[in-house]
């Protein structure tokens, strides 16, 4: 495949191990620790972890993590203010019990999360005990795979983000890999199997008893209301240390590509794969289901398509937005997500004055436009208009008049400018004061 093998043997390596990290917890992973990490492990395998899980200063360093993060109670309906209250006393208990080979995951509480379009997404909400344990034992495990992962993925890894994955696909777009393979997986963390997850894990860590804690949580009983049942496969959804797992699973995947010499950016479970050529991002895609059929997966037929960009009705949605014909947008599920907030926070009974409403509404808009400025800019002027009407809608309920703020005489008494003056943060004034510095 000479075309695709033209990426550098430096694209497709492991990024090394700096002892420089900071975001590795240094009571746990000294500077001769990383050093092995670096130079390798008798065996590439680590021994002797869960000693450093159940550490006194791994637990307090998680639960102060695990607070900052907040979040509802689980199954045993203790909230995080109730193991506030006694954390010491709940710490000491918890590294003693995993010290002893006692402790036992309790199960997780799973509720629906609405999403646009009246649909809803299932997450699951473990106790505030196993949070802490998941949390301490990421804080051991995760640079062990870190040192492992690939350039490509971005999703979850430390120092790494969406913006970060946008900038790539948008550099290799500019090289003219236009044909994009854009995939889905079907139900991904839901259908991991458990064997080959297992499997995996085992090739790093040998410890035991730290295995036995990640398969504990692997097999979590799972509540919905009056329903409870035992997974088979999947990785716990809300669980903190699902994420790493999850992208513990599709290494090889990214180490398969990489080797063939694919542009495949990955968050998570979200990936694109960009091509010269619809003859490269078709072999590209063979790739893929071979790899996804090895591996228990399934690929969603739907949402799974091959396309050149720069053609109309050709494009790809990836991390919010869709890129189309050479340029950037928002994808359409995100501005009915953006809208569907700012109708939740301006809804015309909300009691608040009008200042304080707007005081709530700047910051989430700011940090929407935040994300989304490298957009086509022709959605902002709309945006920022459908906002203003919201607001004068609400002016015209405490005035006890009727309708939605459209008519001219709503403009003259209540201008743009009154909102700017009461500190609403427009995307229109944004982008320009933008482009005027540039």
């Amino acid at each position: 495949m000479s075309e695709s093998a033209e990426v550098p043997a430096m694209a497709i390596q492991a990024e090394t191990a700096p002892t420089h990290w900071d975001w590795v917890d240094r009571t746990v992973w000294t500077e001769r620790m990383l050093a092995a990490l670096g130079n390798g492990v008798k065996g590439n395998k680590w021994f002797s972890l869960i000693d450093k899980v159940y550490r006194p200063s791994t637990l307090r360093m998680a639960w102060e993590q695990v607070k900052a993060n907040r979040g509802a109670a689980g199954i045993d309906r203790q909230s995080i203010e109730g193991f506030a209250a006694n954390a010491e006393r709940h710490l000491n208990e918890l590294a003693e019990d995993l010290e002893q080979g006692r402790y036992q995951p309790q199960a997780v509480r799973r509720v629906e999360i609405p999403k646009a379009g009246g649909k809803t997404r299932p997450l699951g909400i473990p106790t505030v005990k196993d949070r802490i344990v998941q949390t301490a034992v990421k804080r051991v495990i995760e640079p062990i795979f870190e040192k492992e992962f690939l350039p490509m993925s971005y999703g979850f890894r430390p120092g790494k983000g969406c913006k970060d994955a946008l900038r790539e696909v948008d550099g290799y777009l500019r090289e003219g890999h236009t044909h994009v393979v854009d995939a889905d997986l079907k139900g991904y963390f839901d259908s991991i199997p458990h064997r080959l997850l297992k499997a995996r894990i085992e090739e790093r860590i040998s410890d035991g008893r730290l295995l036995e804690l990640l398969a504990g949580w692997l097999r979590q009983d799972i509540v919905k209301g009056l329903e409870r049942w035992t997974p088979t496969g999947g990785t716990p959804q809300g669980a903190v240390i699902s994420p790493l797992l999850a992208n513990l699973y599709l290494h090889p995947l990214d180490e398969r590509m990489s080797k063939l010499g694919y542009r495949m950016v990955r968050y998570a479970d979200d990936f694109v794969i960009l091509c010269r050529s619809a003859e490269q991002a078709h072999a590209a895609l063979e790739e893929v289901k071979a790899w996804v059929v090895e591996n228990g997966l399934t690929l969603h037929p739907d949402k799974t398509h091959i396309g050149d960009c720069r053609i109309e009705g050709q494009g790809f949605e990836f991390l919010g937005y869709r890129f189309e014909a050479g340029k950037r947008w928002v994808r359409k599920k995100s501005l009915q997500g953006f809208k569907d907030k700012i109708r939740e926070k301006t809804r015309r009974t909300r009691g608040d004055s009008l200042t304080r409403i707007i005081a709530d509404l700047s910051p989430m808009i700011r940090g929407w436009y935040g994300y989304f400025k490298h957009a086509c800019h022709w959605e902002f002027p709309r945006l920022d208009g459908f906002i203003r009407r919201r607001l004068r809608a609400i002016l015209r309920k405490q005035e006890k008049r009727p309708g939605f703020g459209k008519c001219h005489a709503d403009h003259q008494r209540w201008p743009n400018a009154y909102f700017a003056a009461l500190g609403l943060f427009t995307m229109t004034e944004a982008r320009m004061s933008a482009s005027q510095s540039r």
